[in-house]
């Protein structure tokens, strides 16, 4: 049964803290047995009562103030034993949420962009808020409350045959059938609790969709439509989710019902079962302290399956991320290649999307250390598709990539990435400082390294300009600076990490001329004894570059120098001319 299963490891995610679960585990135990002894004294305490006129006052003193004292232990045992169940219970629940929350979160950040291309950011965030959350709440409320109920009922109440078979059967007779009870309207209602949660996934989805697209939203007068969206949803999962309480209303009231029941059916048995002589008043008064004791705590029970009914989707959902495997699997042997020299070379690598038609086929070329090689062609010829490869975002369905000679493959995925740099057409900044994110790449870089990058990248002067220089919180995505300013940071922190294979994904294509001229600039002092891979649409940029590989369909139909392949006349002269017919910053720089 799936949601046994999706609960059973559950707790099994405490296993670095077994120690603390299995003690819990025990002391609800003893705290069963106690709260089982309290009825059994009680019941004894009133038939040495029914008995005082057999008996002298003395003997009937001394009995019950035994018994009594020994009713008192119990009850001081069982508030000491609660104490320390619920300090426990709560401290290994909040400290493993928060584990649970980073082993997610770790998780997440290490699987590959094809899965994140996948998946919305919103839901990824959502799941591990709610998946950690009613975890939490799952660990607190069994080993804090519902463990002593399970233990009670499978372990102490079969023991209440031992005290008179007839009420003991009685007893187990009617928790078995609000258990059955129970389990119905679970099998009644997972499915529906399952669609439920997939669209409380899909409003997550939603909303950071259109968060993250404010401009669009606003810009192209969408706040009607996602407002209307929103509620559309919203509208099916009550849709979904009201039938799912109703059921669980049903067993709320059946609940309380059971408890009168129950007191009605021991007491109404018990008399005849007294008056025949097979139980006395003190047992009767044992077995209907048994029922309250047991309702009172199934009753309670219920209220916790049911939020477990509730929670289970998100539950498997949350599980089902941290099953997801990487398309890019580490070996166990993997080396750490260290600091390389930044030799590349592709052998006869060819690649397709799973299901899908190739979209490199046959791709050989090899880059020695320090030179720079061009990749040009038309969106979709597959130029950024191979730098996916080099940085092992993908593995080759045919062929292999070596760095340095070692087939990516048998490498560390820490150790390539750390040898490689990117510069993207966006410059991907974080909702930090600016020296936070100049960091990323080189944690360790003192503020004269810091301030040394950035020079190089023309980026030191405007940043001492910003109210609080390189302390200046840059906003979402770098939202308070510039374009050319966000991608001269994005260069700084290239240079600062010191990469010795560099790729510049179509690093200035989104300025205008001026910017343009400015980053330039600073490319260069970055691309400077590195091993540089260039992808551009605008080909004025890798003019100087020391090869150039057309791509077109997934192969390299031509390579050769600027020059060498305008004089060709071939498939690059044919873009020089297009873009020098539609592109005045081309033109620019041609004449240059």
């Amino acid at each position: 049964m799936q949601f046994v299963k999706v609960y059973a490891r559950g707790l099994a995610t405490l296993a670095p803290d077994k120690g603390v679960a299995i003690g819990l585990a025990f002391a609800n135990l003893a705290l069963a047995g106690l709260q089982f002894l309290e009825p059994v004294l009680f019941g004894r305490v009133v038939d040495v009562l029914a008995h005082a006129a057999t008996q002298t006052p003395a003997m009937v003193w001394s009995e019950a103030l035994s018994l009594l004292s020994l009713w008192t232990a119990v009850g001081l045992s069982a508030i000491g034993a609660n104490v320390a169940v619920s300090l426990l219970a709560d401290r290994m629940s909040h400290r493993n949420r928060l584990a649970v929350m980073a082993r997610y979160f770790q998780h997440v950040l290490a699987l590959p962009l094809s899965f994140h291309g996948d998946t919305q950011s919103g839901r990824l965030i959502k799941m591990m808020l709610v998946g950690a959350e009613n975890l939490f709440g799952l660990w607190l409320a069994l080993f804090r409350e519902h463990l002593m109920t399970i233990i009670g009922v499978l372990v102490l109440l079969p023991l209440t045959l031992t005290m008179n078979w007839r009420l003991g059967l009685l007893l187990i007779v009617l928790v078995v059938l609000f258990a059955a009870l129970t389990a119905y309207v679970i099998s009644r209602t997972q499915a529906a609790q399952g669609r439920v949660e997939d669209l409380h996934s899909q409003l997550a989805g939603n909303v950071q969709d259109a968060l993250s697209n404010v401009v669009v939203v606003q810009s192209f007068t969408r706040l009607t439509y996602e407002a209307r969206q929103f509620g559309e949803i919203s509208r099916n999962v009550l849709a979904n989710q009201f039938p799912v309480l109703n059921w669980w209303a049903v067993v709320t009231v059946m609940t309380r019902a059971a408890s009168t029941i129950t007191v009605i059916s021991i007491f109404m048995l018990g008399t005849v079962l007294h008056l025949r002589g097979q139980a006395t008043v003190g047992e009767i008064v044992s077995f209907m302290g048994f029922a309250t004791l047991l309702i009172g705590k199934l009753e309670g029970a219920v209220g916790f399956i049911s939020r477990l009914v509730l929670q289970m989707p998100s539950l498997r959902d949350f599980f089902g991320i941290m099953d997801a495997r990487s398309s890019v699997p580490e070996k166990p042997d993997a080396v750490d290649i260290g600091r390389i020299k930044g030799e590349v070379a592709f052998e006869n690598v060819s690649f397709a999307y799973p299901g899908g038609p190739r979209i490199l086929a046959d791709v050989s070329f090899a880059a020695a250390p320090g030179r720079t090689l061009a990749l040009v062609g038309q969106t979709g010829a597959g130029k950024s598709t191979a730098m996916a490869l080099l940085q092992r975002m993908w593995d080759p369905v045919d062929g292999r990539i070596t760095l340095d000679g070692h087939d990516l493959r048998d490498i560390t995925l820490e150790s390539l990435r750390r040898n490689i740099g990117v510069v993207f057409q966006e410059s991907m900044l974080f909702n930090r400082t600016i020296r936070e994110n100049l960091l990323v790449g080189r944690p360790d870089a003192t503020q004269e390294e810091i301030e040394r990058a950035c020079r190089m990248a023309e980026a030191h002067d405007f940043i001492l300009r910003q109210p609080k220089g390189y302390d200046t919180m840059v906003g979402e995505r770098g939202a308070t600076l510039s374009g050319g300013q966000r991608q001269r940071l994005s260069i700084a922190r290239a240079l600062l990490k010191d990469p010795p294979v560099l790729i510049l994904d179509e690093a200035t294509s989104a300025l205008d001329a001026a910017t343009e001229a400015r980053v330039q600039r600073a490319l260069k002092a970055l691309m400077a004894g590195r091993t540089t891979f260039i992808i551009a649409h605008r080909l004025s940029t890798v003019r100087d570059a020391d090869e150039i590989m057309v791509f077109e369909g997934g192969r390299i139909v031509e390579r050769g120098t600027f020059d060498a392949l305008v004089r060709q006349g071939g498939r690059f002269a044919e873009l020089v001319r297009t873009q020098l017919a539609t592109d005045p910053a081309a033109q620019a720089h041609a004449a240059a």
